[in-house]
């Protein structure tokens, strides 16, 4: 493997796109809403649509991984851990009927991040053998 390989994952652009263009569509909306009540509840959608499009936008990529270690982008910065670090692991649970995976990277320092297929764009498992193989 070359050692300049650097893979990113990020939450699917057009899923963020999607989510400022009903925000933007909701604020419409918002603008015509006759009652309070209406417009109460319609600005609170406004809010929570900009708020999960603006995380989708601010946190990208959300993961970083390179042969030196991974990146992991929050809202207080991006923060570097090597490999020795970092224990990659994907848990699956089945609820209500429907199977989820998630990606768990856990590091000395212990911080725990959960991300799942919202998050990285990707199947969790197919992540976590990517980052198995820049880990060499």
């Amino acid at each position: 493997m070359d050692v300049n390989t650097v893979r990113e994952w990020s939450a699917p652009l057009g899923l963020v796109t999607c989510g400022w263009a009903l925000a933007a569509c909701s604020a419409v909306w918002w603008w015509l809403a006759e009652t309070p009540s209406d417009r109460l509840f319609v600005g609170l959608l406004v809010v929570v649509l900009a708020v999960a499009a603006g995380s989708g936008s601010l946190l990208r990529p959300r993961l970083r991984a390179d042969p030196s270690g991974i990146a992991l982008r929050g809202f207080t910065g991006t923060r570097h851990h090597p490999w020795a670090q970092v224990r990659v692991e994907v848990r699956s649970r089945q609820r209500f009927g429907l199977s989820t995976s998630t990606l768990e990277l856990d590091t000395e320092s212990g911080e725990l991040v959960v991300l799942g297929k919202l998050d990285l764009g990707e199947d969790p498992q197919d992540v976590a053998d990517a980052l198995d193989v820049l880990r060499g």
